[in-house]
């Protein structure tokens, strides 16, 4: 990494709808924004560092004073410099910043295959939430916009809702869509049995985090044949992934600033490849600048891209980019839109330091 300068902001974006984590009610997202600008002047590359409350164990406040200890102490060289303890949303911003800032020198897009092209486009699921008929007319309002894959909430209090919800989103659908479920480990192993009995065979292609105690997911799969995928379990448990049964599984569910890093996201969905299964990148309601990062991460690292979690910038009011990300007939650019992450709004943010490096 070639930087002379390193300036810190941060941000305030209202939510569109408040948004409910963990059972934590968000009304804005705050984050903060890391700056590189290499030593000739010439070029500036940024990063996202955005803990979300409910999700991570760092609040933005403890991840700021992380990332000010860094540069106070150690300052930044390369990723491989970066010490082990960092919080894994700020590794993921100081990476993102690096990668970048390498990348506008070069002036060649990052590569994270040595043998994969990217592709040229990448999908998008839509989430789903709320009750029966907010559900159908979300969907069918994605429908007409050109998505094919929807993603729904589930959980232990919503289950009957949840049931109804699928019925009628396979009525209506069919197979013309995929559907996705997402748990957020609420079930008892019992419960999630009763839920995948209820449901029509072959209407869920799998359900994120089923299970109160993931160790359970080949049992659940055994006696239902619905897939699982992991999400929370990638960084509460890692090493649950090599001791539940890969045929119990579809898919990892990779959230960059939450599992540690970008290198880390890129090290599962190499594995996610080696044993068939979907690397499915998703974010935690970040801007754009991450999104369109998390785009070429996807285009750029699977043999053939599934439908991503990216579609959360629909919840934010404006993004932080001169132009904003968005998805188009459920379709993302990836080269379009990394070449416009990188161009980011300076007035949308509030600066709050400078160092030399």
């Amino acid at each position: 990494m070639n930087a002379s300068h390193v300036v810190l902001y941060r941000y305030t974006i209202p939510f569109t709808e408040p948004v409910t984590v963990k059972r934590q009610r968000l009304v804005q997202r705050e984050g903060i924004i890391i700056a590189l600008k290499s030593t000739d002047g010439e070029h500036i590359a940024y990063g996202e560092i955005a803990p979300l409350p409910g999700l991570h164990n760092e609040t933005l406040e403890l991840a700021e004073a992380q990332l000010v200890d860094l540069l106070s102490k150690r300052g930044l060289t390369t990723p491989d410099s970066l010490p082990e303890e960092l919080y894994p949303s700020v590794r993921t911003g100081v990476e993102m910043a690096m990668i970048n800032l390498d990348a506008a020198i070069s002036g060649v897009f990052p590569s994270f295959s040595e043998t994969e092209e990217a592709f040229q486009q990448v999908p998008v699921n839509a989430l789903l939430f709320g009750d029966t008929a907010l559900i159908m007319q979300r969907a069918e309002n994605y429908f007409a916009l050109g998505y094919r894959t929807f993603k729904l909430k589930v959980s232990a209090d919503t289950l009957t809702n949840s049931i109804n919800s699928i019925m009628e989103l396979h009525r209506t659908f069919g197979d013309t869509v995929e559907l996705r479920l997402d748990a957020n480990q609420s079930l008892s192993l019992d419960e999630a049995i009763s839920f995948a009995k209820q449901i029509p065979p072959g209407s869920v292609a799998y359900i994120e985090e089923p299970l109160q105690h993931a160790e359970g997911i080949g049992k659940f799969y055994a006696k239902t044949a619905l897939h699982s995928a992991l999400d929370e379990t990638l960084w509460q448990k890692p090493e649950l992934l090599f001791k539940i049964p890969t045929a119990s599984l579809a898919a990892l569910i990779l959230k960059p600033n939450r599992i540690g890093g970008i290198f880390v996201a890129q090290q599962f969905a190499r594995y996610a490849c080696e044993k068939n299964l979907l690397a499915v990148f998703s974010s935690a309601f970040e801007t754009g600048i991450s999104l369109s990062f998390y785009t070429w991460l996807a285009a750029s690292t699977a043999t053939k891209p599934a439908a991503c979690g990216l579609d959360t910038y629909r919840y934010l009011q404006h993004d932080l980019l001169e132009t904003p990300f968005e998805a188009e007939n459920a379709l993302l650019d990836p080269h379009k839109l990394y070449r416009d992450g990188v161009k980011v709004k300076q007035r949308s943010l509030r600066r709050t330091s400078l160092w030399t490096l």
